[in-house]
């Protein structure tokens, strides 16, 4: 009996994220669903059962009300068809609360730097990719607070990852394909703050299958104390999302963490906002005009920025709103109206284009030596501007776009690698020929054309949403 605290304990923190795949079905299908899901996500009582064929059953009625209220449905108290919908969707198995929650207790880790241990692989990925996966979800999380990780290969870490089937000695066995995705438990001592990840699932890095970065950051987020939220943009919303158009968190969630660990530290190398830049207002309004394009977007030390004319929108997770300065007042040396920029990480390095010429920056320092041609690149004299650039960080390759036609750069070597140009629709089928502007985001390209962007699996060499451009600002 003295395990019996404990055993409640992990009950009430172990998080489930599977789907419900049987169909609606009559009737009598969808009772024995909605007895089960509210037995599971909000505490009904299992001696209601006798109640349940009953149409003015009031606290079923009841629960289904809380139930549609949390999930951000129509309250009908009904079993509409909307609301069998998302009861088939894929979870997460933790009883739901409100809005941005933390468990009960509200347990944190004391300290703000964390271990972790990959213990095992799945065999659905390369040991790297899983090893990037785990390491970006551990990042969404350390960009907002003061957070930061390291990996150790031996001994017990604070979170310990891992990959199971069935009985796997944590009182909650998986169930075999289909159903339980991951659960992970909330900080504390023991088998508190791991994660584990059902390995009769398929893993994948886009979405043909189960995102394993997806997964991740939200059991990620269980690791580090936060429960579920009911808006339906968090991460830590309970229902299974696929769509990683947008930044993985939302406001909800950064306030949710940091209502447990705080803001992140100012850091000495971050650009110092000037006292003249431009009040935010005016591009505060421009920023939501369905028409608003770009002319270069990069990432810039997690943040992205993003270039219009002579100004810029800087976009953290720090703020609801995206702030708004002139190029000028960060980078007095600057053109406005460039054409292209991107981010080589491993430089902490961003480079900047306008017509035959490019810049280096590094933070809000200018580099020396530049500007320099963009023929000293590789270009041969008839390309006169570069539209767009990308880089990726995991390969190591830039991505040079003019026109309806690309060029590779080889960071390692510092060349232009041989057999190019090639055509944008031959390798980046779907994606618009002419690309004003393009930047990396968990694993995705993002490709803009005027108010239109297109969200670009490179694994899979095809388009999977098409958004509009502002759709980063929330708009």
């Amino acid at each position: 009996m003295k395990t019996l605290p404990v055993l409640l304990l992990l009950c009430m923190a172990t998080c489930s994220a599977y789907p419900l795949d049987r169909a609606a079905g009559d009737e009598e299908d969808n009772m024995d669903l909605v007895q089960e899901y509210l037995e599971n996500y909000y505490n009904l009582g299992k001696e209601t059962k006798q109640f349940v064929r009953r149409k003015d059953s009031g606290p079923i009625v009841k629960k289904i009300q809380e139930m549609q209220k949390f999930l951000g449905l129509e309250v009908t108290g009904k079993l509409d068809s909307d609301t069998v919908e998302v009861m088939l969707k894929p979870r997460c198995g933790v009883p739901d609360v409100g809005q941005f929650s933390t468990f009960p207790g509200t347990p944190k880790w004391g300290k703000t730097h964390l271990t972790y241990r990959i213990v095992n692989y799945t065999q659905d990925l390369p040991r790297d990719a899983v090893d990037s996966d785990i390491e970006k979800a551990l990042k969404v999380w350390a960009d907002v607070t003061p957070l930061t990780f390291s990996r150790i290969y031996e001994g017990e870490a604070d979170i310990m990852i891992t990959f199971a089937v069935r009985d796997h000695g944590d009182f909650y066995p998986f169930d075999g394909p289909g159903k339980v995705l991951a659960h992970a438990f909330p900080p504390g001592w023991g088998m508190n703050g791991d994660a584990h990840f059902d390995d009769d699932e398929r893993w994948t890095k886009d979405t043909s299958g189960i995102n394993l970065f997806l997964v991740a950051a939200h059991e990620l987020g269980h690791s580090l104390g936060l429960d579920h939220s009911t808006n339906t943009k968090a991460l830590m919303y309970p229902i299974y999302r696929k769509d990683l158009a947008l930044f993985p968190l939302s406001q909800d969630d950064v306030t949710g963490i940091q209502s447990l660990y705080g803001p992140p530290p100012a850091s000495p190398d971050d650009p110092v906002v000037p006292t003249d830049s431009v009040p935010p207002g005016p591009g505060t309004l421009a920023m939501c005009d369905p028409a608003l394009s770009f002319d270069a977007i990069s990432t810039l030390r997690g943040e992205i920025l993003f270039f219009k004319d002579r100004y810029f929108w800087r976009k953290t997770f720090r703020t609801s709103v995206p702030e708004f300065h002139p190029i000028s007042s960060f980078w007095p040396s600057l053109p406005s109206d460039i054409d292209a920029a991107y981010e080589v990480t491993s430089k902490d390095t961003v480079f900047i284009f306008k017509g035959d010429k490019f810049w280096a920056i590094r933070g809000n320092e200018e580099k020396a030596g530049y500007p320099r041609s963009i023929h000293s690149l590789g270009f041969p004299p008839t390309v006169r501007k570069i539209d767009a650039a990308i880089s990726d960080k995991e390969k190591k390759k830039t991505y040079f776009f003019v026109e309806d036609k690309y060029w590779r750069f080889d960071e390692r070597r510092q060349s232009m690698e041989p057999g190019y140009p090639k055509q944008i629709a031959e390798d980046f089928p779907g994606v618009d020929s002419k690309v004003d502007a393009v930047f990396e985001s968990f694993g995705f390209f993002y490709f803009f054309s005027g108010p239109s962007q297109f969200e670009f699996d490179p694994n899979a060499k095809k388009v999977t949403h098409v958004l509009k451009s502002n759709s980063w600002f929330n708009c």
